[in-house]
């Protein structure tokens, strides 16, 4: 019964104006190609500073710098802006959703009565 109540309300989700949003957000994302080489860009700083760290080597001034400057031009794209507004809403939902579940959970432990159904 858990299984099935959880397919339905996966798909309930799914067919959420929140989901259709970020969905549609995230598909404009990848079709972008100026968020996408934004995006590609600070990915490969990221890298860079991160093998540095694996080598036990402090990131270099200039990489911190263009890690920085790269993350806000990401960060200043609209169609990236849509996205993370998108993800907000959507997990707006998700904590709702969530509380609820909670709600529920919190009253079923508290009924001496077993329901299956």
């Amino acid at each position: 019964m858990i299984d099935q109540k959880a397919s339905e309300l996966g798909r309930l989700l799914g067919q959420s104006d929140e989901y259709k949003v970020l969905l549609r957000a995230s598909e404009r994302m990848k079709e972008d190609p100026t968020c996408r080489q934004l995006l590609a860009e600070v990915e490969k700083i990221a890298q860079e500073i991160e093998r540095s760290a694996q080598e036990g080597r402090e990131p270099v001034k200039d990489q911190v710098e263009r890690y920085d400057r790269a993350l806000q031009s990401v960060q200043a794209n609209s169609v990236y802006q849509q996205v993370v507004a998108a993800q907000a809403n959507f997990e707006k939902l998700m904590a709702k959703v969530n509380a609820r579940i909670y709600e529920g959970m919190k009253q079923g432990a508290a009924s001496p009565i077993i329901t299956l159904g």
